[in-house]
């Protein structure tokens, strides 16, 4: 009996660490503060005082890789503010809007688009968008809302752009190229999801929307012209990554990601004449703060827990796959669904599943399991009845959250189950 107890304890004192940062959350402490007590706690359960935890939390804060994390995230939060309030992103809409004639095309495009820029409650920006597009169309504002929700967020397992993606591959010390060429059938499994149950014929009444094209003219020039800023972003970040980690193997990959950053900013400020004043009022907003200081905590907690030994203990308790398939699926899973972004179970679970990983020996093995992680607690995201896209795109149709919220659990757990799947093969491969 105390062999068995020695064995599950450390598992335990991690379980205590999480569900106080689940309490946290779900109290509104903030996700910052609550992954920090977490880690202020399970260091303490551990052993060490609390001068060693914040000492330890301290110097995290102050490596290379915290501080390449933090610029890229706040750039990114930036490119997306100006794109949002200097009219960019619609003007960009408007032009594309040319080229859609076919009714679900148009439907879908748009939330797709807005997905490109990792926005807060980015669900709520195109809400009007698809409302707009489907005047006409006989549908329910229940399919609207689910179309709009769903297809906002089909890039987010491997788009370069986006913070949980990037935290990812900064945790894992590995370029973003090797993640996401690994993540993509993710965005694969997204779109045919989507078709099959909200779009296909027989799920989705359009009514005589199907022979509706658009007025809108087509210029190309247009397209390329608002989506600047886009492209450099895009391209200029894989691109220079790319380019830097072959040819420049002793410089950051981070770097070329900053520097698409900085050009993609500098060409929106430009096009739409943004002065300093803009900058410095954005540099200025609590949701910037706010996800600095997240990036802050997730560093914190990381080294807190390698510091208390917790890892080793895992390990040394651990019997193997069953023990790393739950603590790679449930537990990115549970705290995805109870925080609802994708920041809080990347931050959360990964450094635990790195470090479990690295002290069994099993560091080949890490990129794997780091996608059935991120699968499984981006299918908690999407589930979660606390997800801020769902709730303000829910208000903004005026459906019944409930009802809504059951059409989602199917897709949901096949795209569960479709991570679990690709898990196998990259293990086999």
């Amino acid at each position: 009996m105390m062999h068995w107890f020695a064995a599950v304890l450390p598992f335990l004192k991690v379980l205590a660490a999480f569900l106080l940062m689940l309490v946290g959350i779900r109290n509104k402490l903030g996700l910052a503060l609550s992954i920090l007590l977490g880690g202020v706690v399970l260091g303490l359960v551990c052993g060490m005082d609390l001068a060693g935890v914040f000492k330890v939390g301290a110097l995290a804060v102050s490596q290379a890789q915290f501080l390449f994390l933090a610029a890229i995230v706040g750039l990114i939060l930036i490119l997306s503010d100006a794109q949002e309030r200097s009219g960019q992103s619609r003007r960009l809409m408007a032009a594309v809007s040319g080229y859609l004639v076919n009714p679900r095309l148009r439907l879908i495009f748009f939330p797709a688009l807005i997905g490109l820029l990792p926005m807060p409650g980015g669900a709520v920006f195109s809400a009007p968008m698809v409302k707009t597009v489907s005047e006409g169309m006989s549908m329910r504002d229940e399919d609207r809302a689910v179309i709009n929700y769903w297809f906002r967020h089909v890039w987010e397992l491997a788009w370069p752009l986006y913070p949980g993606v990037i935290l990812t591959v900064s945790l894992a010390e590995i370029p973003i190229g090797t993640f996401i060429s690994l993540t993509w059938p993710g965005v694969l499994a997204m779109f045919g999801l989507g078709w099959l149950f909200f779009l296909r014929q027989g799920v989705l009444g359009i009514g005589r929307a199907g022979s509706v094209s658009t007025s809108s003219p087509r210029q190309w020039h247009t397209v390329l012209r608002e989506g600047l800023p886009l492209l450099v972003a895009i391209v200029g970040a894989v691109g220079l990554e790319t380019l830097i980690s072959k040819a420049m193997p002793g410089v950051s990959f981070e770097w070329g990601v900053i520097i698409a950053l900085v050009l993609a900013i500098a060409a929106i400020m430009v096009q739409n004449r943004l002065g300093w004043a803009f900058l410095l009022e954005v540099l200025g907003k609590k949701s910037l703060r706010s996800m600095l200081g997240v990036i802050v905590a997730i560093f914190m907690f990381k080294d807190i827990m390698g510091a208390a030994g917790i890892v080793a203990e895992m390990a040394r308790s651990s019997s193997g796959g069953v023990a790393l398939f739950a603590a790679a699926f449930f537990l990115p899973f549970l705290v995805g669904m109870v925080a609802g972004i994708n920041v809080a179970f990347v931050g959360a679970t990964f450094p635990l599943l790195i470090g479990l990983l690295t002290t069994l020996g099993m560091q080949d093995q890490i990129v794997p399991y780091l996608v059935l992680a991120s699968f499984a607690g981006f299918t908690g995201v999407m589930i979660s009845p606390i997800h801020i896209c769902f709730l303000l795109n829910c208000n903004y149709f005026g459906v019944d959250l409930a009802s809504a919220w059951r059409r989602l659990v199917a897709p949901c757990l096949l795209f569960a189950l479709s991570g679990c799947l690709l898990f196998w093969v990259l293990l086999i491969t």
